[in-house]
C-alpha cells in the first residue's frame, strides 16, 4: 500500500495573535492513500512551530514522516489498516505506541486509517452528527490584536449568534483587555453570554491573582493555562483558590503515560482540561485524558490546533462521539485563504455538517 505525503502551508486570512507571537502561516502535512475503490483517504499531521512537542524543524519532521512512509509501505496492507481501525489489533497498538512522542503524527495516522476503513469519503466516526441529527456547540474565538481588531471580532461573533465567546489575553495591556471583557458583560448577563479567556501561559503566579479576581467580578466562566506549564505547585494552588474555573492546556503537552496523566490531574485538580488531538496524544490519547478527567470530576472540551479542514473534520467527528458536550473550540474552519473544501458549517454557535 502506497502512502503519499504532501506539505501544505496554510495562509491566515488575517494575522492571528497569540501570546507566542503573530501567526501568518502554518504548516501541515497531509497523508493520503488511493484506495482500490478509487477514493482517496486522508489524514492531517498539523504542527504549530514553537508549541508542538514533536516538531523541531521541517527537516527533522519530514525525516520522521519519510521513515513512517517506508514502514507503512513495507509492513502494512490496506486490509490490515481496515482492521487496525477497530483498535483491537496488537500490531496497531504497538505501532501507535512507537509514535507516542509524535502526537501530531498519531492523529494523522488515526484519521487516515479510519477514513480508509470507511471507504475514503471523509467519514471518520459515524454518529448522529454525521447523520445530520445534531450539531456541536462551539465557542466564538477572539484572537489577540489591538483594541479595534479585538472589538471588531467581538461584534462579528455576537452578530453570528454565539452564546459562548473565548478571548485570547496576554498580548496587550491587561487594562485594555479587561475593558473589552467588561464591555461584553455590560451588554449581556452570564445567563445570556458565557465568557472564557485563554492566557496561553501569559501571566506569572503572582500577577494572575488579582486578574482572577477581576475576571470573577465579570462572571467569566474560566481561564485556560493562566501561567506557564511546569509550575505544578503554583498551578495546583491557583486551582484550589481561584474564584473562577481554571483549565489546563499546554500543561498536558508531552505527557504520554496513563500514570503520568493521572498523577498530574490529581496533583493540580483543575476544574477543566482542554484537549487538542495533535498535541495531546491523538484521539487515543485524548480519549484516555477524558476517561481520567471524568473519573476525577473534571470537565473538558476539545479544540483544534489550527488544523485545515481535513483535521478539523476528524476532530469534530471524534468529539461528536461523546455526550453532554460543553461548547467546544472547533470554530477555526474559516481561518485560511487556501483551506481544503469542507462540509462543516458554523451557524449561531453550532457546528454542523452540510
Amino acid at each position: 500500500m502506497e502512502i503519499h505525503i504532501e506539505k501544505k502551508l496554510l495562509h491566515f486570512k488575517k494575522p492571528s495573535g497569540t501570546s507566542r507571537g503573530i501567526l501568518y502561516e502554518k504548516p501541515s502535512w497531509i497523508l493520503s492513500v488511493r484506495l482500490l475503490n478509487g477514493h482517496t483517504a486522508q489524514g492531517e499531521c498539523s504542527v504549530i512551530p514553537g508549541l508542538s512537542p514533536d516538531f523541531i524543524d521541517e527537516n527533522q519532521y519530514e525525516r520522521k514522516l519519510a521513515d513512517l512512509k517506508k514502514e507503512v509501505e513495507t509492513e502494512w496492507s490496506e486490509e490490515e489498516f481496515k482492521q487496525a481501525t477497530l483498535f483491537t489489533s496488537l500490531k496497531w497498538k504497538n505501532f501507535i505506541q512507537s509514535l507516542n512522542s509524535y502526537p501530531s503524527i498519531v492523529f494523522g495516522m488515526e484519521s487516515l486509517v479510519r477514513d480508509i476503513y470507511n471507504g475514503g469519503n471523509g467519514l471518520i466516526f459515524e454518529s448522529g452528527f454525521t447523520r445530520k441529527e445534531f450539531s456541536i456547540p462551539i465557542n466564538g474565538l477572539i484572537w489577540m490584536g489591538d483594541e479595534a481588531f479585538m472589538l471588531e471580532q467581538m461584534e462579528e461573533k455576537l452578530a453570528d449568534g454565539f452564546s459562548t465567546i473565548k478571548m485570547k489575553v496576554g498580548a496587550i495591556e491587561w487594562k485594555k483587555e479587561y475593558a473589552l471583557l467588561e464591555q461584553l458583560r455590560r451588554r449581556f448577563t452570564s445567563q445570556e453570554l458565557t465568557l472564557r479567556v485563554d492566557a496561553n501561559g501569559a501571566f506569572t503566579p503572582e500577577s494572575v491573582i488579582p486578574i482572577l479576581t477581576q475576571l470573577s467580578e465579570l462572571d467569566v466562566h474560566s481561564i485556560e493555562q493562566p501561567i506557564q506549564p511546569g509550575q505544578i505547585n503554583a498551578m495546583s494552588e491557583l486551582c484550589r483558590n481561584s474564584p473562577i474555573g481554571i483549565a489546563l492546556d499546554e500543561e498536558m503537552i508531552g505527557i504520554h503515560e496513563r500514570e503520568q496523566k493521572e498523577a498530574l490531574l490529581k496533583m493540580i485538580a483543575p476544574q477543566f482540561i482542554v484537549l487538542k488531538p495533535s498535541l495531546h496524544g491523538g484521539m487515543i490519547g485524548c480519549s484516555e485524558w477524558i476517561r481520567l478527567a471524568e473519573e476525577n470530576q473534571i470537565a473538558w472540551w476539545m479544540t483544534s490546533a489550527l488544523e485545515s479542514a481535513i483535521g478539523l473534520n476528524a476532530i469534530a467527528q471524534f468529539t461528536a462521539t461523546f455526550s453532554d458536550l460543553l461548547p467546544q473550540g472547533l470554530g477555526t474552519g474559516g481561518l485560511y485563504t487556501n483551506n481544503f473544501d469542507s462540509s462543516l458549517v458554523v451557524s449561531k454557535g453550532q457546528l454542523s455538517i452540510l
